[in-house]
């Protein structure tokens, strides 16, 4: 699919917002790996294919291991994630499919065991952040790696 039109002009005021509170992540409670973890699971969830992209680069130029890359859509099953990461990608996958009845209490009280609460505010903005992407790049049918230039995610090693 052909990129439709070029959001990030149409609309820069906003897309400069939303990029500033991506820079924020940078300096919230949320470590690096777990923050390009649970940026990589939400966008498999919502078929993505430009965040998937952008993001597993990211990930592999901040030295995440492939094979857990290629573990995330069968975290629950493999053994390479530890408690807080588990936590971590089940709060993101709650969060991105929001069920009809919501976010049971049992599902918050697991999490809570493994994320402060400043740690869950801050992932669930991070979701919050990444879904809104996910939505924006797939409705514009964005190219995947057609921004790797802009990102500087050539260092990636990944065509």
């Amino acid at each position: 699919m052909n990129q439709r039109v070029d959001f990030m002009q149409q609309s820069a005021g906003l897309a400069k917002k939303l990029i500033e509170l991506d820079t924020l992540f940078l300096q919230s409670s949320i470590e690096d790996p777990i923050r390009h973890l649970v940026m990589i699971r939400a966008s498999q969830i919502n078929n993505c294919a430009f965040c998937i992209d952008m993001h597993v680069k990211q990930a592999t130029v901040h030295g995440e291991r492939p094979l857990r890359i290629h573990h995330l859509p069968v975290w629950r099953e493999s053994t390479l994630f530890s408690p807080r990461e588990r936590a971590s990608l089940e709060w993101t996958e709650v969060l991105t499919r929001l069920p009809d009845q919501g976010v049971p209490d049992d599902l918050y009280k697991q999490v809570r065991t493994q994320l402060s609460e400043q740690e869950i505010a801050d992932l669930s903005f991070i979701i919050g952040a990444i879904n809104a992407w996910n939505r924006i790049n797939v409705g514009f049918g964005s190219v995947p790696g057609s921004r790797d230039e802009a990102f500087g995610l050539a260092a990636s090693g990944l065509e």
